[in-house]
């Protein structure tokens, strides 16, 4: 995988049910994951504005334009690694890769794994085939990595399910461990090594 290479999903058949999204088929040979552009602005806000979205992201749901274009041109410069989640290549979401390093230097070979999804299409196995492809991609073009991690918030059991299903391990629960929006929120920590990668 290329830092700006498109990259085809595999096909797969976990199914993650965490919404009353309306039914809508998704074949999920569509789904593509590339970088991000500013020509992505309007699908973007379409799922950024979307406070379902937003509500265990650490960022605001956008109300601007503007707030858009930020997210845009900031978002993957934070990033080690950083895609739109596309379906007919349209940008339904984004997932990327945070560097450990930067928090201590012990933890040059972990990094963390973030997603967000538009809401319209939770439940229908995207974002579980998604993680599982940027798993297998992350150990592959980072061979330095050792461990994936991602933290979800003990509220948001979809994502909890969407982890598991693509192989990540429950670690536990980091009591009061982050600071959004205004309180103090307890995190579950997943991890998923190196020499676990195989699907």
């Amino acid at each position: 995988m290329q830092p700006n290479q498109a990259v085809p999903m595999m096909e797969g058949d976990a199914i993650c049910s965490t919404t009353n999204a309306p039914e809508e088929d998704v074949d999920l040979n569509q789904i593509s994951l590339r970088p991000i552009d500013l020509s992505d602005l309007d699908d973007v806000m379409l799922w950024s504005t979307d406070d379902k979205v937003a509500k265990y992201c650490t960022w605001e749901p956008h109300t601007s334009k503007e707030d858009g274009i930020n997210f845009i041109q900031n978002i993957a410069s934070k990033s080690l690694w950083f895609r739109a989640i596309c379906l007919h290549n349209r940008a339904i979401g984004c997932i990327d890769l945070l560097s450990s390093s930067g928090q201590r230097r012990c933890r040059d070979k972990s990094a963390e794994l973030g997603y967000a999804l538009g809401s319209r299409y939770w439940g229908k196995g995207i974002a579980t085939q998604v993680v599982k492809q940027v798993v297998k991609a992350a150990f592959s073009y980072f061979p330095h990595l050792e461990r994936l991690e991602a933290l979800v918030d003990v509220e948001n059991v979809g994502s909890q399910r969407v982890l598991e299903k693509a192989g990540f391990q429950r670690e536990g629960i980091l009591r009061k461990y982050v600071f959004v929006k205004g309180k103090s929120r307890d995190m579950v920590m997943f991890s998923f090594l190196s020499n676990g990668a195989q699907f």
